[in-house]
């Protein structure tokens, strides 16, 4: 037991009262809120100090890929740790080659040069400078329905609703398209592949409305992620990439969330066999057991700083300890075919979605990719009214709060998010597991099922 000015504590509650006193925490009000106590955390679950053991359905941040505690991770940080911890960025170290060499390895087409950042948004910053240096141009065109950090830049370059607070500070030059969103096509297609039609059509518009002449890159998830596992229609990435290289604009990848074996392949972006200009990584590449992002480059562009210096910098630039720890969680993505699980259970994923469908009047969608899914709650699957619009505020977040609440009793950790339940669990994860976890998901949207008309 510990004594504070409160008087005697549990171990538990000094933990929390030390926390809520003493930490800010991300995209919530700052009272009244009860975070979850994590002792430890081992495979696909965590434990509660109260003992309370929590399937981790959404991989924390979508970036415990490879699962909690693995130790040759912990083995491979603490080698390096007893030979060095930190270089300047201007050093080299065997762990920073040897993972500079097998993402090249790794990387779709050409990509051969890494450089190495903190983590997603600051991989997206300077994958944005980079453009920009490179083409001498200004403006960056992304989607709507995206995220890409929460940075200034990151956030001004995704569509994110969070990032409308702070648009009067926001980057300048970034241009937003609609997203090719079949369920919901803005162009009411009749097929996926209409759909990619009159969405890369609508992007050529666009630019043309912007002059090709100052568009610099157009920036795109590998495999949409938090903003609703939004599946691009068969060829649409292929149709921006051409539509890029016609008025020479670089295309940057963000692979943030998608990569690492997370859709069931390296990358996102290579189910649509297309090879960007630039590829951002971060989350998987240590599956979050040590900060660390990066972006992939053609030779070609960096070639063009051959002879005049490249004006972008961190002190933690290719962090030793970081490093490691990639190589580490590389090794086991590859030893223990991650990602030909993250595949085959991504299929039964979407086999159980389809009979959970089948059950429950209210899912509208089921989107998914490997492991990186959502489902879409509806009011109505003729009309689809969202069970809670896009960018919904609390007073229509009701419905989603029940079920969210009812997911949390019910043991499972996974992001709800307005109408949307996502499904993105460590790659190690089994099918007994799924079942588990969708069990859970079926019994809270059993409550939305009660507001379909």
């Amino acid at each position: 037991m510990s004594t504070s000015a409160q008087g005697t504590l549990s171990l538990k509650d000094e933990i929390l009262q030390t926390n809520l006193k003493h930490s800010i925490f991300s995209w919530t009000k700052q009272s009244g809120i009860n975070p979850l106590n994590i002792e430890k955390a081992k495979g696909v679950y965590l434990y509660e100090r109260s003992g309370k053991r929590i399937l981790d359905f959404s991989s924390q941040l979508m970036n415990v890929n490879i699962g909690h505690g693995h130790p040759a991770v912990t083995e491979a940080v603490m080698k390096q740790m007893n030979e060095v911890s930190y270089v300047h960025p201007g050093m080299i170290t065997e762990a920073r080659g040897k993972l500079s060499q097998k993402l090249s390895e790794i990387s779709p087409g050409t990509l051969n040069r890494a450089f190495y950042t903190n983590g997603g948004a600051d991989a997206i910053e300077n994958a944005i400078k980079l453009a920009r240096l490179y083409t001498g141009r200004h403006k960056i065109i992304s989607l709507y329905q995206s995220y890409h950090g929460a940075t200034y830049g990151a956030l001004s370059a995704g569509g994110d609703p969070r990032g409308l607070s702070h648009d009067s500070q926001g980057v300048p030059n970034i241009i937003h398209a609609e997203n090719p969103y079949f369920y919901r096509c803005p162009w009411n297609s009749r097929t996926p592949e209409e759909c990619a039609e009159n969405a890369a059509a609508h992007m050529e518009r666009l630019i043309k409305y912007e002059g090709p002449q100052y568009v610099a890159a157009i920036l795109m998830e590998g495999e949409s992620g938090s903003s609703g596992c939004i599946k691009y229609p068969p060829g649409y990435w292929k149709k921006v990439s051409d539509i890029a290289a016609k008025y020479g604009i670089l295309t940057i990848c963000d692979e943030v969330m998608s990569g690492f074996c997370r859709t069931g392949k390296w990358f996102g972006i290579e189910h649509h066999g297309v090879e960007p200009d630039i590829m951002c990584m971060a989350k998987g590449i240590t599956s979050g057991y040590i900060p660390l992002g990066g972006m992939m480059v053609k030779e070609e562009i960096i070639k063009h700083f051959d002879d005049k210096p490249l004006p972008l910098g961190l002190t933690y630039s290719a962090h030793a300890v970081a490093c490691a720890a990639a190589n580490a969680v590389i090794e086991v993505y590859e030893k223990e075919n991650l990602m030909e699980n993250a595949a085959k259970m991504g299929r039964y994923m979407d086999e159980s979605a389809a009979r959970m469908m089948d059950k429950h009047p209210s899912i509208g969608d089921f989107r998914n990719t490997g492991l990186l899914g959502v489902f879409e709650l509806v009011k109505n699957r003729k009309t689809k009214e969202p069970m809670a619009p896009w960018n919904a505020g609390a007073s229509e977040m009701e419905v989603m709060n029940k079920v969210a609440a009812k997911l949390t009793e019910l043991g499972l950790f996974t992001f709800v998010r307005w109408n949307w339940i996502f499904t993105a669990p460590p790659l190690c994860i089994t099918k007994e597991q799924i079942d588990e976890g969708l069990d859970m998901i079926s019994k809270a949207i059993s409550i939305a099922d009660e507001y379909c008309n």
